[in-house]
């Protein structure tokens, strides 16, 4: 069984129900085109995840640096531009780096070091 999307279901009822009046047919062929245009369209990055990007590698840097498993508290006391920044925004950036950092507990305290 596929998942149902929205062009899957506009696909369907344009096949399937014959008696569709002539606009409403119109309007969903001209939906149907829409959400298709719109699936493939290129996106850019948003200049928020720009900005994650840029601070991922500020952050590896830093664990490059450390040699040692860091907390988050360590991890933006070790660098100016992560110390500006809130516990929770660091701790998000950390974990969207994903398979690049690996996350070791040591006693109910999370430490995170370069995979």
């Amino acid at each position: 069984m596929t998942k149902m999307t929205y062009v899957a279901a506009l696909s369907y009822v344009l096949e399937n129900v014959a008696d569709l009046p002539a606009d409403v047919a119109e309007k969903l062929t001209a939906l149907k085109e829409q959400t298709e245009k719109r699936n493939t369209a290129d996106r850019k990055p948003t200049k928020t995840q720009v900005q994650n990007a840029e601070l991922s590698e500020v952050v590896a840097e830093v664990l490059r640096n450390a040699g040692a498993p860091m907390t988050i508290t360590e991890i933006m006391g070790a660098n100016e531009t992560l110390g500006a920044l809130s516990n929770q925004k660091v701790s998000a950036i950390v974990r969207g780096m994903g398979d690049r950092v690996v996350k070791v507990t040591e006693k109910r305290v999370s430490k995170f070091s370069l995979a």
